[in-house]
């Protein structure tokens, strides 16, 4: 049976965002050899995360100075090596202190920050890494400041997926194993990865061009479920359209409100009322770091009318679907707030009716009654109708509009925003140059959405929706659908 040795905060699936450590402990898997994983996710997040969906983890592609090496159709770089940033310097160091359990106290206190170890004591932590035991790294995966994913392989041979954070003062603020997941190798085998974590699934493989998207492999990729943080993508491009219009500019200052203010996952919440931050950033926070109040501070933005014909002019099969666009603070309310009376009420209006109902009474509800139920939520809620909706050729379009868009002079961030986080994808470099990544999660409800550019320039988009209305997905979800968006991507650029 699979014991966790702590779950602080197990709605948060990724943390990684420009730089900002986020404010919350770590968790990590005291029985790896029996196959179990983290209730988390590549950073999908809402707010209740059911799988490591950040799960096998995300962070961006190498930067300036990382190591290079990635593995690569499971081919390892003997060579690989972490890199001279905080992050790499305590996995070095963590690396070498599993060789020598348990690790004494005064190490541990002076590696891992006050939060970490009041989750999970040295003695805690020391069981748990007793039972993964000593391990050699092979793969560096992903690499940014404040944090990295590697690949590490046991004495027993069982090769993990190990995720470190930092804090602001170069201490580990968060720590994950996991089992990697080898990627598949035949259309056969995608197929029944993706079957097999959820009822309801539903899958696109489509090849890029102009603008449009070319289906290679499917599974019901008209459907539409929901898409958990995936919507932030709209939200993504009514921005960035408003950016091309001279609208707005990258560098406008964007001040963080009270009302505006979210649950996690992110960490713009955090911020005082008042604080103004660069448009580039909050919108990196948004997408990188699947940031709830980012979100929400750019639709009251950009006025909500204008996300909702985003999602009308991205090709977007059924946009009556996504209207009211609802801000993450009122999935929230209408999630957690004497659950389901006030869904109920609000599902029983007319659609025309349900936007009075939001700014009327649910906008209202303050966020200080929402965390405690936050704490609580691990069960599927009202998936199938209070969500944000589109089918795998739905995001297949809204990924080939925002690539087109990154083309235009004004919108040279929109790249570098997008493909910050990597969702734990380990493409092979020799042959792909760019990783796009956004995920979504709720209890019953995980959604991971790639798209890969060759060296040559041809770009696949690998969408997957997972639906369970009556039970969370459960936590080896990720780690199975990245086996099989990993060869998914591999069979179409055959």
């Amino acid at each position: 049976m699979c014991q966790y040795v702590a779950m602080a905060n197990p709605k948060s699936s990724h943390w990684l965002s420009r730089g900002r450590a986020p404010r919350r402990p770590f968790i990590t898997c005291a029985a790896l050899a029996t196959g179990c994983a983290l209730a988390l996710s590549p950073l999908v997040g809402l707010g209740a995360a059911p799988a490591w969906a950040g799960s096998a983890t995300v962070y961006s592609g190498p930067r300036a100075g990382a190591a290079s090496s990635v593995r690569v159709g499971g081919v390892l770089d003997s060579a690989a090596s972490f890199p001279g940033t905080r992050a790499g310097s305590q996995a070095a160091w963590l690396i070498k202190a599993m060789s020598h359990l348990p690790v004494p106290q005064a190490a541990i206190t002076s590696h891992f920050d006050i939060q970490f170890l009041s989750e999970e004591p040295p003695a805690a932590l020391n069981s748990a890494l007793q039972k993964i035991g000593p391990v050699s790294l092979q793969t560096l995966v992903t690499n940014i400041p404040v944090g990295l994913s590697a690949i590490v392989e046991t004495t027993r041979g069982t090769e993990l997926t190990m995720d470190l954070l930092v804090d602001s003062h170069g201490l580990i603020r968060a720590l994950i194993f996991q089992p990697y997941t080898k990627p598949v190798t035949s259309w056969a085998a995608v197929d029944a990865s993706v079957r097999s974590v959820a009822p309801k699934v539903a899958l696109v493989v489509a090849s890029v061009h102009g603008g449009s998207c070319q289906p290679v492999h499917s599974l019901s990729a008209a459907t539409p479920m929901p898409v958990g943080s995936t919507f932030k993508l709209y939200v993504l491009d009514a921005l960035a359209k408003d950016i091309a219009a001279g609208k707005l500019s990258w560098t406008k200052p964007v001040t963080v409100t009270a009302s505006d203010k979210s649950l996690p996952t992110g960490e713009l919440q955090n911020e005082p009322n008042g604080a103004r931050l660069p448009l580039e950033s909050v919108a990196s926070d948004m997408v990188s770091l699947s940031d709830n109040t980012a979100a929400d501070t750019l639709i009251s933005l950009l006025g909500r009318p204008a996300v909702e014909q985003a999602v009308k002019s991205s090709g977007t099969a059924n946009p009556s679907l996504d209207v009211p666009f609802l801000t993450t603070r009122e999935f929230f309310a209408l999630k957690l707030d004497n659950w389901p009376k006030l869904a109920d009420r609000y599902l029983a209006l007319t659609p025309a009716k349900r936007q009075g109902f939001l700014t009327g009474t649910v906008d209202k509800v303050p966020l200080s009654a929402l965390r405690p139920a936050l704490r609580t939520w691990s069960a599927p809620r009202d998936v199938s109708s209070i969500e944000w909706f589109a089918s795998p050729m739905d995001i297949c379009r809204l990924y080939a509009q925002l690539s087109s868009l990154a083309h235009q002079p004004k919108l040279g961030p929109l790249s570098a925003i997008m493909s910050e986080n990597n969702g734990g994808l380990a493409l092979n470099t020799a042959q792909w140059r760019s990783v796009w990544f956004k995920g979504g999660s709720e209890p019953g409800v995980l959604t991971l959405n790639y798209m890969a550019t060759t060296k040559s320039g041809q770009s696949y988009v690998v969408s997957v929706l997972a639906e369970n209305p009556s039970h969370s997905i459960g936590p080896t979800a990720t780690g199975t659908l990245l086996g099989a968006i990993t060869g998914a991507f591999q069979l179409a650029a055959r």
